[in-house]
């Protein structure tokens, strides 16, 4: 019997790392979530047949291990998505520079780590797929968001020279810009109207679908807005 593809998802939550877990499993992939907190996920984990493991992805030893552990109760992930981000909001002059600095550690620091211990295994074996999820504070600098800002450019800008990297070695790398809010919920932000925010089911179905792609028709990066959404 073939192996089932596996998918390893880093900095699961409820939203739209709950929606992809939901894809992928009905699809047939197995699924493992990373986050520094899995109590959260017990309701997730029974849904989906998944498996958690906790880990700081912004720890090199952390990181590692769980790439050893996923490996061995699993395979090696066939698609690793970085979800894991963090922000601080205010005025340039008035920020804290340690909160700032764990901020950027979660959003883009974490991702090079991930992303380079799913490289070590993709290249050796020749295949796999590694998704970065960005923002619109990834290509627009928003005022009273600087943090998030530099966290979010610098994972594009990994992601962008990832892609150019590996591509060429069959491992797809791709970086998802969600440029408007996400649907929470009992999203108390009704007067959007219904499509005014992104269902997260519906980005998990462009994740999957985009890995889907035929490797003669790769591409790098893809936009998700709501047709509402002004860019």
């Amino acid at each position: 019997m073939a192996k089932s593809e596996t998918a390893l998802i880093v900095g699961a939550g409820l939203g739209l790392s709950a929606s992809l877990a939901r894809k992928f499993s009905s699809e047939g992939v197995a699924v493992a979530l990373a986050a520094r907190n899995i109590e959260k996920l017990d309701k997730l984990i029974s849904e989906t047949n998944a498996k958690a493991y906790i880990c700081d992805a912004t720890d090199p030893s952390k990181v590692e291990e769980l790439f050893r552990n996923v490996t061995d109760d699993f395979n090696q992930p066939d698609i690793v998505i970085y979800n894991a981000s963090n922000r601080v909001r205010g005025p340039i002059i008035d920020i804290d520079p340690d909160a700032v600095l764990k901020a950027i550690k979660i959003t883009c620091y974490g991702g090079f780590l991930v992303a380079q211990q799913a490289a070590k295994q993709m290249v050796q074996r020749g295949s796999g797929a590694i998704f970065f999820t960005g923002a619109s504070a990834g290509v627009k600098g928003y005022p009273n968001s600087a943090t998030f800002a530099m966290g979010k450019f610098g994972l594009r800008g990994l992601a962008q020279s990832m892609a150019r990297e590996l591509h060429p070695q069959n491992i797809h790398v791709a970086h998802f810009v969600i440029d408007g809010g996400i649907r929470q919920p009992q999203d108390p932000r009704t007067d959007r109207g219904p499509d005014g925010l992104l269902k997260p089911e519906s980005i998990a179905n462009s994740y999957f679908n985009f890995w889907r792609q035929p490797p003669d028709s790769w591409a790098w990066e893809l936009e998700l807005r709501p047709w509402i959404e002004k860019f």
